[in-house]
């Protein structure tokens, strides 16, 4: 199978599957912004979308034409919901899927998916096995462990032994959640068990990395490793991707809101999301200016775009 993984630069950087972040609109400010290589959706739900069809993933898997390398974050515990998805996401023109592994989320645990996976290692390979039927390449991307660290060995093991197009690994156990460093120290080890059981398997890093910069220094500290995901970085930059570290001013800052609310408008059909949604955002380009923190305020106490806009006209940006 022809996968676009094997064809990515060294080292490629990815933006994390992200729930109610990484949509459509989103997705269409950080590559003007500073794109990076490969793009993941928000998770998406096999089994909803099997059994209530579109309204139950709330526009998750909307994409357009333009966007570069797009692919589907999915999720459940039922092969054969997957095995359905995968296949639709095909059709929708995705250059691949990727099963979450990883997603602490007590909901998703409780259905078997996500980290849940991890206390079932026989149930997530078919589950990678299901998607393949579909012919797109087949990631994986998970955590260290469910309870403890040192799980980490025969289960990345077990994943790499199934033949999936790459492998993402968030440095933490489940129980971790982010409330303790990333396991950096663990990088060669894990290099190491992929050199040995998949050496052609792209093997991406993510937790904490901060940005292109941040991992091209852990590039040079660990050799070995193919990619880097940034999540939440993206929210202390959303320049996080630019390949020259640069200060950005209050105005560009502003611009990528000015886009994110004429992006959120002109997809709202089919995204359906709620103007609340958008507030997450502010904080991520009002920031590190004078007056921002009284700016942010108002923001936040408005309920359209357009009372966002008529605010920001009044700050003359």
């Amino acid at each position: 199978m022809n996968s676009f993984w094997k064809d990515l630069p060294k080292p490629f950087f990815v933006l994390a599957p992200m729930e109610a972040v990484t949509d459509v609109v989103f997705r269409h400010v950080v590559a003007a912004a500073a794109p990076p290589d490969v793009y993941f959706t928000e998770f998406t739900n096999a089994t909803g979308w099997v059994h209530a069809g579109e309204p139950a993933i709330g526009g998750r898997l909307v994409k357009t034409d333009e966007e570069s390398i797009m692919v589907a974050q999915l999720w459940g515990a039922v092969p054969e919901d997957m095995a359905q998805l995968t296949a639709h996401c095909r059709e929708l023109g995705y250059k691949g899927v990727d099963i979450n592994m990883g997603c602490p989320d007590s909901s998703a645990v409780k259905a078997g998916g996500g980290a849940g996976m991890i206390r079932t290692p026989e149930l997530a390979h078919a589950m990678i096995a299901a998607a393949k039927t579909a012919g797109l390449p087949v990631s994986a991307k998970t955590r260290l462990g469910y309870s403890r660290v040192d799980e980490w060995k025969p289960w990345l093991r077990g994943l790499l032994e199934q033949d999936i197009a790459a492998l993402t690994i968030h440095l933490r156990t489940k129980k971790e959640m982010s409330k303790v460093d990333s396991h950096h120290e663990l990088i060669p080890a894990i290099v190491a068990l992929r050199d040995e059981v998949a050496p052609n398997t792209p093997l991406v890093i993510n937790g904490d990395i901060e940005s292109r910069a941040h991992a091209m220094g852990l590039y040079e500290q660990y050799p070995g490793i193919d990619g880097f995901m940034i999540g939440r970085g993206i929210f202390h930059n959303p320049f996080a991707f630019e390949h020259e570290p640069t200060v950005h001013s209050r105005d560009e800052l502003l611009g990528l809101l000015r886009q994110q609310l004429d992006l959120y408008d002109q997809y709202s059909a089919l995204t359906n999301r709620p103007f609340d949604t958008l507030k997450r955002f502010f904080k991520i380009y009002v920031r590190d200016f004078e007056g921002a923190s009284t700016l942010r305020d108002q923001l936040m106490h408005t309920h359209t775009t357009d009372e966002v806009r008529a605010i920001l006209d009044t700050k003359n940006t």
